[in-house]
């Protein structure tokens, strides 16, 4: 076959199955996007480039929607090019959250195209006023009605939808979800697993190895969609109750989903300003190597997810994976690879004072709650593991073509 990738920070979500696809020598890869998805073998890039939109000269409303036609308009042109060089796609697998899918249907009636269905907004009932930090006005719920459109049409166009989790997959209007199979795109569990002599250095040099009192906090950005604010408010009771923990947050300060505060800065330092905290016992690492990063997994004596509801990291199933001790917040998105007491514990994310409590408690108690750790990581190989999600996404393509 002929496949063609599509997503505009590529690989995306789709650097595994992207390479197994390009595996076989009978398969013909191209990787369209607009950063370039690393080395992958047997795997052609190409970037599109499309104009910068005048904001202001167009209705707040439509402003994704201008930027969506603009983005499908540069995927388009890029498409005909290919073409015209002989490369015409049997198959299409695409990201459609930033418009780049709107006119495959148009410029390559014949292709199959698979949607990676992420989510589907929705002004209740999910992401939307669950904390205060995520409130919207009838303004703003009105706009998010709006930025759906795109979602809508790469949805009328698909021939087959994937979506990483059966919570992500039912934010779709209903008409649609018989088309959208639930195939997590899979998580290297042979990689990232326990290691008794790992050693992650702290910023001030301290080496912390298995078995000291670590309590880890990975997000991409550090903002109230992954539970941030929560866990500093819940700092002061935590380790007032531990005396000797030590609190390692990893994430950078932009704003993957949301925005950065109102009045300005960055949420990391909104929260120092309202919580007092001693940077001997919490430390900031910021953005971290993926080594560096597994390397804090395996140190952890408990991993705090505190997500509200939306679309399920990564790093929680690597969480899982790397065995780590996990306190995770009760939304629906995690109670579907979380099971309280089984494989992790659940808590109301948006409480700091039972965040910290139960923190304490299972840090207490965490010399036998080594069962449970195991188990999250049994469970993630068995539903997560990249031959596993491969063979699932393999099959869905296949049912396609």
């Amino acid at each position: 076959m002929r496949v063609l990738f599509l997503h505009q920070n590529a690989p995306g979500q789709f650097p595994h199955l992207a390479a197994h696809v390009a595996a076989d020598p009978a398969n013909d890869v191209v990787f369209l996007g607009q950063t370039k998805p690393g080395d992958l073998p047997r795997v052609r890039w190409l970037r599109y480039g499309h104009r910068a939109t005048d904001e202001a000269s167009i209705h707040p409303y439509l402003r994704s929607t201008e930027i969506g036609v603009r983005r499908g308009q540069a995927v388009a042109r890029a498409c005909l090019h290919l073409s015209r060089e002989g490369f015409v796609p049997d198959l299409i697998v695409a990201h459609p959250g930033w418009g780049e899918s709107l006119f495959l249907r148009d410029v390559l009636p014949r292709a199959r195209v698979v949607s990676y269905c992420e989510m589907f907004y929705h002004a209740q009932n999910a992401d939307v006023g669950y904390i205060p930090e995520t409130e919207l006005s009838l303004d703003g719920r009105c706009r998010l009605r709006i930025w759906n459109a795109t979602l809508l049409l790469a949805l009328e166009a698909m021939d087959a939808g994937l979506a990483p989790t059966a919570w992500q997959r039912d934010t779709h209007p209903a008409a649609f979800r018989p088309r959208i199979a639930v195939a997590h795109e899979g998580v290297d569990t042979d990689t990232v697993c326990p290691d008794p002599s790992a050693r992650f250095v702290l910023p001030d040099g301290h080496r912390l190895a298995p078995g000291e009192e670590v309590v880890t906090f990975v997000a991409r950005n550090l903002e109230p969609y992954r539970g941030f604010c929560t866990l500093m408010r819940a700092l002061p009771a935590l380790l007032a109750a531990r005396p000797a923990a030590r609190v390692v947050i990893c994430g950078a300060d932009g704003a993957s989903y949301g925005a950065l505060p109102a009045e300005g800065g960055t949420w990391r330092q909104k929260m120092l300003d309202e919580v007092a905290v001693d940077p001997a016992r919490v430390h900031f690492v910021g953005a971290l190597p993926r080594e560096t990063y597994l390397a804090l997994l395996r140190v952890s004596a408990l991993h705090l997810y505190l997500t509200i509801p939306f679309v399920l990291s990564w790093s929680c199933i690597e969480a899982m994976s790397a065995g780590c001790l996990i306190l995770a917040a009760d939304v629906a998105p995690v109670r579907e690879v979380i099971e309280d007491g089984a494989t992790g514990f659940l808590v109301d994310g948006r409480d700091p004072a039972a965040v910290a409590a139960r923190a304490a408690e299972l840090l207490a108690e965490r010399a036998g709650l080594r069962a449970v750790a195991a188990l999250a990581r049994a469970v993630a190989v068995e539903r997560f593991s990249l031959p596993r999600c491969l063979a699932r996404q393999t099959d869905i393509l296949r049912s396609v073509m």
